[in-house]
C-alpha cells in the first residue's frame, strides 16, 4: 500500500508547485521593478510556502473548529489510531476532535511525523467500530503516502483564494466568479481521484478486510443527502466522501470518485463475500 512511486509523486508535485510560485513571484517582481522586487517577491514566496508547508495543518484544523482529544476523552479511538498506524507503519498522527455532529474526518500536515487526524462527534457517534476504523484506515493511508502533503498545501492555496473574493465587498459575487475557477484549477492540478481508490485499497488491506469502509462509505453518502454541512468548499479534499451538495461554488472543487464506484471497487476485492453473507 502506498508504494514509492506514490510518495514520489506527491513529494514531486510539492516541490513543483513551491519552484512555479517562486519563479511566478519573481517574474512578477522583474515586471514590476527590476531585480530588486525580484529579490523581495522570490522572498516573499519562499516565506509563503514554509509558512504553508509547517503551519498549513494549523490554519486548517483551526479553521474547522478543531481541538485536541485527549486519551481520557477517548481512549478507544486513540488505541484504534495506535493500532492502525504501527501497521500502516507510520507514527500515529495526533488527535483532535471537530465538536459537531455532522459525521466527517480527515488528515492535515506534511506526512509521517508531522500529521495530524480529526474526527467529529457525529462520526464517532454513528459508525460501528469496524467502520470507523475503516474511515481512520483511508486517513491513515493518506499519511503514509504523502498525500496530505499535497492535499494540505491545495486546501489552503484554495480555501485562501476563495475567501480574497470577500475583499470586493459589493463586488464579492463577481470576484468569487473570477477566483472560484482559479481555485478549482489548482485543487484539480493537484489532486486525482485516483489517491482516494488507493486509499481505499491500503485501507482494506490495514483492516484485514474491505467492507468496513464499504459499508462506512454508504452510511456517509446518506448521511450527506440528509444532513446540511455548511463550509467552504474548496476543503472538499479533506474529507472522506464529499459533504457538500454538487451544485454551484461545491461543484467545482469536487474530486472524490462516486461512492458507488468506490465501493464496487473495494466488494471486489472479497469477490466471495455473497456467498458468505448468504451462508450465514
Amino acid at each position: 500500500m502506498g508504494g514509492a512511486w506514490a510518495v514520489a509523486r506527491n513529494l514531486a508535485k510539492a516541490t513543483a508547485l513551491f519552484a512555479v510560485g517562486c519563479a511566478a513571484a519573481g517574474a512578477l517582481g522583474w515586471a514590476l521593478g527590476g531585480y530588486r522586487l525580484v529579490l523581495l517577491f522570490g522572498a516573499a514566496a519562499v516565506l509563503f510556502g514554509a509558512a504553508v508547508y509547517w503551519y498549513g495543518d494549523r490554519f486548517v484544523l483551526g479553521m474547522l473548529g478543531a481541538r485536541e482529544l485527549t486519551v481520557a476523552e477517548g481512549p478507544g479511538l486513540h488505541s484504534s489510531v495506535e493500532r492502525l498506524a504501527a501497521r500502516a507503519g507510520v507514527p500515529k498522527p495526533k488527535l483532535q476532535l471537530l465538536p459537531d455532529g455532522h459525521p466527517r474526518a480527515f488528515v492535515a500536515g506534511r506526512g509521517p511525523g508531522g500529521a495530524t487526524l480529526a474526527v467529529s462527534r457525529g462520526l464517532v457517534a454513528a459508525l460501528p467500530p469496524a467502520e470507523l476504523e475503516g474511515v481512520i484506515a483511508h486517513e491513515l493511508a493518506h499519511v503514509r503516502s504523502r498525500d496530505v502533503l499535497v492535499q494540505t498545501v491545495a486546501v489552503v492555496l484554495a480555501t485562501t483564494i476563495v475567501e480574497l473574493s470577500r475583499i470586493g465587498g459589493y463586488l464579492q459575487r463577481a470576484l468569487l466568479f473570477v477566483l472560484g475557477p482559479i481555485a478549482s484549477a489548482i485543487v484539480h492540478l493537484l489532486l486525482s481521484p485516483r489517491r482516494e481508490l488507493a486509499a481505499d485499497r491500503a485501507a482494506a488491506w490495514l483492516c484485514e478486510s474491505p467492507h468496513g469502509l464499504a459499508d462506512a462509505l454508504i452510511r456517509l453518502e446518506q448521511v450527506v443527502e440528509l444532513v446540511d454541512f455548511s463550509a467552504n468548499p474548496a476543503t472538499e479534499p479533506l474529507y472522506p466522501v464529499n459533504p457538500f451538495v454538487e451544485e454551484g461554488l461545491a461543484g467545482l472543487f469536487v474530486t472524490h470518485p462516486s461512492v458507488a464506484e468506490r465501493v464496487r471497487r473495494l466488494r471486489e476485492l472479497d469477490p466471495e463475500w455473497r456467498e458468505r453473507l448468504r451462508a450465514a
